[in-house]
């Protein structure tokens, strides 16, 4: 197949207005591309103006950069303040801004625990919780959770609890919006080709580690790239998974499944 079958518009988003926070890298990036690739608008949330409007430039028309951090709720009014007047709705909310670090039991920090929590909870919960009164009824809300909220990995656990937090939230909002028929759904990546991933893995004696047990023991023996996972958010985005909510769709090479 040629990049540019690979890349024809098939139009599964058309008309769709979409947010995705995180998005100047790694998945957040790749899955803005797509989303516009599929007709939707998309508004683009990053904590570093120039990061964020180089990720806007590369996805080209039909998105906006709005610069913010998500546990910060006085940005998170001002990133739905601007997507009201722009557009008056959102149909898709990937919330997929987070942050990880390593750390053993016994050398965890107060400093480290509140950063992963503000992001990947707090920060979590409040952009869905704000987003609601722009979200359309059956829109799709995509959760981005991790592999490591079923899985034990050394030196992983207050990521691991804050990714275990988010995989309840789809369970429980499922529930609690089903009267709007908004779907929620988790999306858990395994370990995937990103500047995040790489700085990790880069960062400690474990992440070296860390990169020799996916060679040896992820069934399809490699990392997996930003696209994939975008092309997995699509689906959960689109009405292709109609009658789907409340789940967690692992893309991860097979690791945590076998």
């Amino acid at each position: 197949m040629t990049s540019d079958a690979a890349d024809k518009h098939t139009g599964k988003l058309e008309g769709k207005t979409a947010l995705i926070t995180g998005a100047s890298s790694g998945i957040g990036l790749a899955t803005a591309k797509q989303f516009v690739r599929e007709g939707a608008y998309v508004f683009m949330t990053g904590r570093r103006d120039a990061e964020l409007s180089a990720a806007v430039s590369e996805v080209g028309s039909n998105a906006t950069g709005i610069r913010g951090d998500v546990s910060n709720l006085d940005d998170l009014d001002r990133l739905f303040a601007q997507i009201r007047r722009d557009k008056g709705k959102l149909d898709i909310v990937f919330a997929n801004a987070g942050m990880a670090k390593y750390a053993t039991l016994g050398e965890i920090t107060e400093e480290l625990y509140d950063a992963t929590f503000d992001i990947n909870v707090k920060g979590l919960l409040f952009t869905v919780q704000k987003a609601l009164p722009l979200l359309t009824d059956g829109a799709s809300v995509i959760l981005n959770a991790s592999i490591v909220g079923s899985k034990g990995l050394a030196s992983n656990s207050v990521y691991s609890a804050t990714k275990a937090a988010v995989r309840s939230f789809a369970r429980t909002w499922t529930t609690d919006l089903k009267d709007r028929r908004i779907r929620v759904n988790a999306v858990s990546p395994g370990s995937i080709d990103t500047p995040g991933l790489n700085d990790l893995l880069a960062s400690s004696a474990v992440g070296e580690q860390r990169k020799k047990m996916i060679a040896n023991f992820v069934p399809l023996g490699r990392f997996g790239t930003a696209e994939e996972i975008a092309k997995a958010v699509v689906f959960l985005a689109s009405e292709d998974s109609s009658y789907i909510t409340g789940t967690e769709l692992f893309v991860d090479g097979g690791f945590a499944q076998v």
